[in-house]
């Protein structure tokens, strides 16, 4: 079986970054029609938190499917998932206790937005540069990461508002971690006194560690101020914790990191070890004001995906895995620091626990897009699957099963040094 045979039958707008047609996966591992088998660094973008197909998600699908698929959860409750609402308030920050399970994390940011606006009564929305929340048109209206996404929708929803988060790429060249938080903040307070006043700001919508945008990790003092403006204001702050929340930073939510609880938390990704599921999370006082019929969709808190989220629960119990995503996280960067005191090209390492990414750029300092495209094409061609971030595409994100092994990580970093040993010119 050939993707070109089939190609005129699926749309291009989804894009795709090979053209493997797989078969079955297995842990760190994908397997083609072919036989070949793919070391698999990109677990459908961080989805599938214990690997591909682990054991006790496949149980648990197979024995809820032999049970009860769907009866919708407008109609009637699921015991499936009225234990994942339980169990998972009781990892939640702060009194974020209250759930409204959805599909897909575009689904659950157009929820959170409609919450907020429910809530506050107010109609705008403040965004940040480099952000990625979705490709729905609400999700699509507050991303910032790259223009394309936007391209040929105009207008999009109103009352958006961007201001820069605190990356290298957007704030003053020379800045240190500290000043580019003080910028950001301030372009933020310049946002409220030139272009929207902040009794009309419904929600700061935010990731607690950007994703798309490079894995940037921003300074605590710059989520704390964040923090503080929406408390002074009225203004609900909501975090998209669908790619950095379930473990991927090494805590249960990136949030935990700066000591900060929002408002409202958007959850997806990982939760459901594979399967669609996502989450808007907030307190019961805020959940209060969005009343029956106010939102709504068919297949969210399905039956058979909340057995799945319940097993990939367990698995986080005993507190073993948090501890692997710590070990293996501060493993995976010690070596990638020993690489870049090889391949300068290698401008910077950055993120926490698992979530982490490296950046290629110019002895100038200059984006090195055309690095990752020659790297990942050796990669590939080496059995291994990988995928960048970056507003300039220049970034390399590592996105492993939370159970990584070292040797799994070995094999991939040996995978990555060929690669880079390949360059030509990495130092220009």
């Amino acid at each position: 079986m050939k993707f070109e045979e089939y190609k005129e039958y699926l749309s291009p707008a989804l894009a795709k970054a090979t053209d493997l047609v797989v078969v079955e996966g297995r842990g760190c591992y994908l397997t083609d029609v072919n036989g070949d088998k793919y070391l698999d660094f990109v677990q459908g973008i961080a989805v599938n938190a214990l690997g591909h197909s682990h054991p006790a998600v496949v149980d648990a699908i197979c024995k809820q499917a032999g049970k009860l698929i769907n009866a919708s959860f407008n109609m009637v409750n699921y015991e499936s998932t009225l234990t994942l609402a339980k169990r998972l308030s009781a990892y939640t920050p702060g009194n974020l206790n209250t759930i409204f399970f959805s599909n897909g994390g575009a689904e659950a940011t157009d929820g959170a937005i409609k919450l907020a606006k429910a809530y506050t009564k107010r109609p705008s929305i403040i965004s940040f540069q480099g952000s990625f929340h979705g490709r729905t048109i609400g999700a699509t209206a507050i991303t910032g990461s790259n223009s394309k996404y936007r391209k040929y929708y105009e207008p999009h929803m109103g009352g958006v508002y961007f201001t820069p988060y605190p990356s290298r790429d957007l704030c003053p060249d020379g800045f240190d971690e500290e000043q580019r938080s003080k910028y950001c903040l301030s372009q933020l307070k310049n946002l409220f006194k030139y272009i929207v006043a902040p009794d009309t700001v419904a929600a700061i919508y935010m990731e607690p560690l950007q994703g798309e945008g490079g894995y940037v990790v921003p300074p605590k003092s710059f989520v704390e101020g964040v923090r503080e403006l929406c408390s002074e204001n009225g203004i609900l702050l909501i975090f998209d914790e669908i790619q950095s929340g379930f473990g991927r930073t090494g805590k249960m939510f990136a949030s935990e990191y700066f000591g900060v609880v929002p408002d409202i938390m958007t959850v997806g990704k990982a939760i459901a070890g594979g399967l669609p599921m996502s989450g808007v999370i907030s307190t019961s006082e805020i959940m209060e004001e969005w009343h029956p019929g106010m939102h709504g969709g068919t297949f969210g808190g399905n039956p058979l995906v909340a057995a799945a989220a319940n097993a990939v629960l367990d698995q986080f119990e005993d507190g073993k895995l948090l501890e692997n995503v710590n070990i293996m996280g501060a493993y995976l960067k010690e070596k990638l620091y020993e690489l870049q005191k090889k391949y300068p090209i290698i401008y910077d390492i950055r993120g926490l626990g698992l979530m982490v990414a490296i950046e290629y750029s110019h002895k100038d300092g200059t984006p090195a897009p055309e690095v990752w495209s020659e790297v990942r094409r050796i990669c590939f061609e080496n059995k291994m699957l990988t995928l960048n971030c970056g507003i300039n595409g220049n970034g390399f994100r590592f996105a492993t099963p939370l159970n990584v092994k070292k040797e799994e990580l070995d094999e991939g970093l040996a995978i990555l040094e060929k690669a880079l040993s390949q360059m030509k010119g990495q130092e220009e």
